[in-house]
């Protein structure tokens, strides 16, 4: 073979060893949880799936405990493709992406398993599929488990309790409306900053689920957990429709199936740490107080009032309460 031969054929490798290199790809993830936390594990173990399925082509590269910023920030940099995927609750969404204000709705699904029909049919494929026109691609919905509240000093037993107490809500219009029917003062602010403020007095409780409220320690400085258990509001795996358009179709069929089949690994996950976490409280000593839910329930129309107005947002809560 001549020199010019050769150049061409060296050339030719160089290319196509440039070309392999230039089809790896890895996305990067945020979650505020910390690692170990079942919405961290699941985004991991998706990424398993996809490296295995793309042999290690495509990888995903979790940023947990809140290192890339609060939900509300993660969501702007999420949008403008500075941080590709992100698993955030619905709340932080509710007054960018409409449909999701329905699923967080207090007191809207039955149980666990109403939730779970309701997302992974028709009417979460409508959700997700809303997301499209706001920068970002709805992948998949993970649990978040039944929320309730904790405070640091008057335990709630009743409906009146709430009344005056500054509970820390999510960033939201609808859960700021939430708080002030249950007669509570609501205060927006982000979960890192939450346990400085039961701490010191800024707020008189909170609400979460119950590994939130262990993992995040809220346990140690709110000792009265009630258990209204006032939303099953889901998580939302999203991606950046910037990063999201970078992708093949071939690419996209492959990551939309990874992040579907992450969703039972996630409610494995989320079912043993939550028995995880109640025994932890339990053990420590932390009041347990169960309530009439009733009360709490019939004080929401005012939300539902305020935000089910216009006929599409009520087609959609009256097929949520359809499903069976």
């Amino acid at each position: 073979m001549n020199i010019a031969g050769k150049l061409i054929m060296a050339l030719g490798i160089a290319l196509a060893a440039s070309t392999a290199q230039a089809q790896e790809i890895t996305l990067r993830s945020a979650d505020i949880h910390p690692d170990g936390y079942p919405t961290v594990e699941a985004v991991k173990y998706m990424g398993q799936l996809l490296s295995e399925r793309t042999n290690g082509r495509i990888k995903i590269e979790v940023s947990n405990n809140a290192v890339l910023g609060n939900e509300k920030d993660t969501i702007e940099q999420t949008r403008f493709g500075v941080i590709d995927m992100n698993r955030v609750n619905a709340a932080p969404f509710n007054n960018l992406v409409p449909e999701t204000t329905v699923l967080g709705l207090p007191f809207l699904f039955r149980s666990t398993e109403h939730m779970h029909h309701t997302v992974d049919g028709p009417i979460g494929d409508e959700v997700l599929k809303a997301f499209e026109p706001h920068g970002l691609v709805g992948l998949a919905f993970y649990d978040s488990g039944a929320r309730s509240f904790y405070t640091t000093k008057k335990p709630i037993e009743t409906l009146d309790d709430l009344k005056g107490m500054k509970i820390r809500v999510q960033q939201s219009d609808l859960w700021i409306a939430m708080m002030q029917a249950f007669g509570a003062n609501p205060t927006p602010m982000p979960m890192g900053e939450v346990y400085s403020s039961l701490e010191t007095g800024v707020v008189d409780g909170a609400e979460n689920n119950w590994p939130s409220y262990e993992s995040a320690r809220h346990f140690e400085v709110a000792k009265n957990y009630t258990l209204t258990e006032h939303s099953l509001n889901p998580e939302i795996l999203v991606i950046s429709k910037i990063s999201w358009d970078k992708l093949t179709p071939e690419d996209q069929t492959l990551l939309r199936q990874a992040a579907k089949d992450s969703v039972g690994k996630m409610r494995e996950l989320w079912t043993a740490r939550e028995k995880a976490s109640e025994e932890k409280v339990r053990a420590a000593g932390n009041n347990i107080i169960k309530v009439d839910k009733k009360p709490f329930a019939d004080a929401m129309k005012p939300v539902y009032d305020r935000f089910v107005t216009d006929p599409a947002m009520k087609d959609l809560l009256e097929r949520v309460q359809a499903v069976q």
